[in-house]
């Protein structure tokens, strides 16, 4: 299939580059940014609005809901140029809510939209393990799920359009308390004076084991803080969850503590560090470093 691909970033890059590997033709626009592999692999045109008029499928990548907005339906917009019957996936992260409106003016167009955000991060993108949340017709997910196979593994159409996002809002409020739980628990066994790397070694053989204490933990340890998802973009993820919660009538008390450890670290400049730096708020809190 010919795909047009906006938004070749840490996880579109690689993202793209698995669908390149199953066969499919990816299409980019020309931004200064691109990389060099990327040049070299896909198909290169000026604009967002050229690649969505000579593609079957357009894949959304970008970082917030006023960049999906904006590729959509700003100046140099995919709407216009789209045919009847391409299919829109969004597999960015945003509001539910936008995701909605989003759908029945793309699909005014004659065309089917799926939100369909992932979990994983840079390492996920990479080996084509990503989680991916979908909301969207059962029609154009099947049309769809083939491509979804190769950059991901567990794939579930969870409902209708926004459910993708919804879904996502969820698996980011888990993963941001998990962090919170890992780096409170590191800290304090740090400055009770156990090796917080034999700690961790032994609650990976319990009850208390996650894909956070392997991946994240280490991190923290290690003090390998280089992003595979920067806590700037946990932030705008734990944002739309307290803003749903809010239109909801719903509490939620322990993501509104981990968003403001999100803010502490950026305050102290670290909002482009990955989302296991949250621990270094903790430690400044303490006085006392783990690593």
């Amino acid at each position: 299939m010919k795909i047009a691909f906006i938004g070749l970033g840490i996880m579109g890059q690689p993202m793209a580059m698995n669908l390149k590997n199953a066969g499919h033709e990816i299409l980019a626009p020309e931004r200064k940014s691109l990389k060099d592999e990327a040049r070299a692999n896909f198909t290169i045109l000026p604009d967002a609005a050229a690649c969505a008029a000579a593609a079957e499928v357009v894949i959304l990548m970008v970082p917030d809901t006023p960049d999906v907005e904006a590729v959509l339906f700003g100046a140099g917009g995919i709407e216009p140029a789209l045919k009847p019957g391409t299919l829109v996936i969004d597999m960015s992260s945003i509001s539910p809510t936008a995701t909605k409106s989003f759908a029945q003016r793309i699909n005014a167009r004659g065309c089917d939209y799926l939100d369909a955000p992932v979990s994983g991060g840079e390492v996920g993108a990479k080996n084509a393990a990503l989680t991916i949340m979908v909301g969207g017709p059962q029609a154009a997910f099947d049309k769809a799920l083939p491509l979804f196979q190769a950059m991901g593994k567990n794939i579930t159409l969870v409902g209708d359009n926004g459910a993708g996002q919804v879904t996502k809002v969820a698996n980011q409020i888990i993963v941001a308390l998990n962090i919170e739980a890992a780096a409170e628990a590191l800290v304090f066994a740090s400055k009770a004076g156990a090796d917080p790397a034999k700690v961790r070694q032994a609650l990976m053989g319990g009850f208390a084991n996650s894909r956070i204490l392997e991946v994240h933990a280490e991190r923290m340890i290690n003090r390998t803080f280089n992003p595979g998802f920067r806590i700037k973009l946990h932030q705008k993820d734990l944002n739309l969850a307290l803003q749903s919660a809010k239109e909801l009538g719903v509490a939620l008390p322990n993501t509104a503590s981990a968003q403001q450890l999100f803010s502490a670290c950026a305050a102290m400049g670290g909002d482009g560090w990955d989302h296991s730096g949250l621990v270094q708020a903790l430690e400044a809190m303490a006085n006392h470093k783990i690593g």
